[in-house]
């Protein structure tokens, strides 16, 4: 009775701490639509339009141009981009295109791709191209020599690659979405960043720290819904905790299981 009681007890714990891990482990909420769609695109990372991440982006353009856009990504996120290029008329055009997608992060580093399409050649008579990358996961800190992804803004670069001199200035249209998924606590690391990596960001603390009144606006105002390091709870905290209620109801069912009825097994002569 007593170790069925043990058992029910481990159960009821076990499920309420898996409440949060399964909770945080869900996909990264949509915007809420009170913010309209950018429906262009910068021309360098100073210029990059600034989107949220479930939001879809659409810019004109022509063949030859570089658009630009930027999006924040906080620790333990893994952000997917996926682009749609509508080419021009197929009898405007000469030859195939050859189209690529790269993301850069708040320090200009190009960030590689765990999956996805970054580069693809359309033909000549296609009427679109779509490309992808799907990043790794971005940490709350790394060492300094390493390229992996961190909190901040990320910048996200389109342009054609291969086409005929010809074909140079012909219209375009472009679509970009980013979406996000929780990894959790799989993911997770010791430490994190003083700043995101936003451009500007460091000047900015930089001159309010020194007390002379000035200080220079962050180039990117755009961040997360909850606010920048939002990722220090991962469902790594409760797994450690499911451990540690584990091995104590172990150890407090091994006792009763050892320990017998608690009667003496011989009792004395004249007791």
């Amino acid at each position: 009775m007593r170790v069925r009681r043990v058992l029910s007890t481990t159960l009821l714990l076990l499920g309420i701490a898996a409440a949060p891990a399964a909770a945080d482990s869900s996909p990264s909420a949509s915007p809420s639509g009170d913010s309209a769609a950018p429906t262009q695109a910068g021309t360098s990372f100073r210029t990059a339009t600034e989107i949220e991440q479930g939001q879809q982006a659409t810019a004109s353009g022509s063949t030859g141009d570089y658009l630009y856009w930027s999006f924040p990504a906080d620790a333990g996120q893994r952000p997917t981009v996926k682009a749609t290029v509508k080419l021009p008329e197929a009898s405007t055009r000469h030859a195939g295109q050859t189209w690529q997608l790269d993301v850069y992060d708040g320090l200009r580093r190009r960030q590689a791709c765990q999956y996805g399409a970054q580069t693809r050649t359309a033909a000549q008579d296609a009427a679109s191209v779509e490309l992808a990358c799907t990043m790794r996961t971005v940490r709350s800190w790394s060492e300094t020599w390493a390229n992996d992804p961190l909190p901040g803004t990320y910048y996200v670069r389109l342009t054609v690659t291969g086409l005929q001199a010809s074909d140079l200035g012909l219209p375009v249209g472009a679509e970009v979405k980013v979406d996000s998924k929780d990894i959790g606590g799989s993911a997770a690391v010791d430490g994190s960043l003083a700043k995101p990596l936003v451009p500007g960001i460091a000047t900015s603390a930089g001159k309010s720290d020194s007390g002379s009144g000035s200080s220079t606006a962050a180039l990117s105002s755009i961040e997360p819904d909850d606010g920048w390091a939002s990722g220090w709870w991962s469902d790594r905290w409760v797994w450690t905790a499911i451990g540690g209620i584990l091995a104590a109801l172990a150890g407090i069912g091994g006792y009763a299981l050892t320990r017998g009825s608690g009667r003496p097994s011989r009792v004395p002569p004249g007791a």
